[in-house]
């Protein structure tokens, strides 16, 4: 093995661990708080349908029945909701939705969908 090539190695061994750790904090749910829920009503303001996983804003109404507010929620990849019968077209600015999620535990406007259901009709 030349030098160049053990200086590679040595280097790719040395960030495994960084790479593997940033791989799963990028899988895990951690930031969403699973012993609460938050019931979202409101419309959609965008709807990505992106990789590695799918997000919908919604524009909810606030709960002391103030101005309404952006919350970003986060669902799962587009293959599995492909599975499950969604498609880039489920939703559109405007639709009316009620989202039930798993806030963010920081309280900042956001969640993530506990529980990933069919298409809505």
């Amino acid at each position: 093995m030349n030098r160049t090539a053990a200086s590679l190695a040595a280097l790719l061994a040395a960030a495994s661990p960084l790479l593997v750790s940033l791989a799963e904090a990028h899988h895990s749910f951690a930031m969403f708080d699973p012993s609460k829920a938050r019931s979202l009503r409101g419309v959609v303001r965008e709807f990505r349908w992106v990789n590695p996983h799918v997000s919908l804003f919604v524009l909810a109404d606030a709960p002391d029945g103030g101005k309404p507010e952006v919350w970003a929620v986060e669902l799962t990849s587009p293959g599995n909701l492909t599975r499950l019968g969604w498609n880039r077209r489920s939703l559109k600015p405007g639709d009316k939705v009620l989202v039930e999620i798993n806030p963010l535990r920081n309280g900042q406007h956001g969640g993530g969908l506990p529980r990933q259901r069919s298409a809505p009709s």
